[in-house]
């Protein structure tokens, strides 16, 4: 499982008009891996997590998803992938089940009203589920992003700041989940300034700087390639340390 490649980005840059938000981007997660992407405010974090999933053009470079061509295949690379940002934005006048339906007839998921009652059990969402997405709480439209995300299967999830509005149940959910969808196969590319939360649950980390790629690999690995941290070194410490004037390796 773990030498399966499911997201391949080669060369990934973007400009927004003269300013260029990732350059030269490169690297892989494979299935059933857990990828942390970190970088201070503006390091290009959500530029990439929009072009991979196809919502934003690149200027330049290579994405293949489960070996599909997100450029000259989009509905095949999409298909295989669920993209959830850091502000879900759900339609006020659906209700809970009636997003689930929709995402289901958009991929074509059979057995849509029990895959859809499994999450709303798991998300604690069934009290709501005949609530209109207006009604809903912050935390609450997070837990519905999520839930039609993971009703497809997606082989990719891409997750922008997962744990935004949680309360503390929620976020024990919400990690639980993520590791249980790497235990089924996916790779996992999780989003977050809470360092914590990926030092705890990301195998492999991506420090973005500047939208340059400052490290990425295992802790170990990284902290291995700067000498000045000792061993025991948290990925707070290396982020400071990686993203610091004058310090980046």
């Amino acid at each position: 499982m773990g030498c399966v490649s499911m997201l391949n980005v080669e060369g990934l840059t973007k400009f927004y008009g003269e300013t260029e938000a990732v350059r030269d981007l490169s690297f892989r997660v494979d299935a059933g891996r857990i990828l942390g992407l970190v970088g201070p405010n503006g390091a290009g974090k959500t530029t990439t997590l929009r072009i991979v999933s196809g919502i934003l053009p690149e200027t330049r470079g290579r994405i293949e998803i489960g070996g599909q061509d997100l450029k000259s295949n989009p509905v095949g690379a999409k298909s295989l992938l669920a993209y959830v940002p850091d502000m879900p934005n759900p339609f006020d006048n659906l209700t809970v089940m009636e997003h689930l339906r929709f995402t289901a007839a958009v991929y074509g998921v059979p057995d849509v009203e029990s895959r859809a009652a499994r999450l709303l059990d798991e998300f604690e969402l069934t009290p709501k589920r005949d609530a209109l997405a207006s009604e809903l709480s912050r935390g609450m439209k997070q837990k519905l992003a999520i839930s039609c995300a993971y009703l497809h299967d997606p082989k990719l999830i891409l997750l922008d700041e997962p744990l935004t509005g949680l309360d503390p149940r929620g976020i024990r959910t919400m990690i639980d989940s993520i590791r249980e969808q790497a235990r089924r196969g996916a790779a996992v590319v999780v989003s977050s300034h809470l360092l914590e939360l990926v030092e705890k649950v990301c195998e492999t980390v991506l420090i973005l700087h500047r939208g340059r790629k400052v490290l990425d690999g295992t802790l170990d690995e990284i902290r291995a390639a700067i000498t000045e941290l000792q061993k025991e070194a948290s990925l707070e410490q290396i982020f400071f340390h990686a993203t610091e004037e004058g310090q980046r390796a």
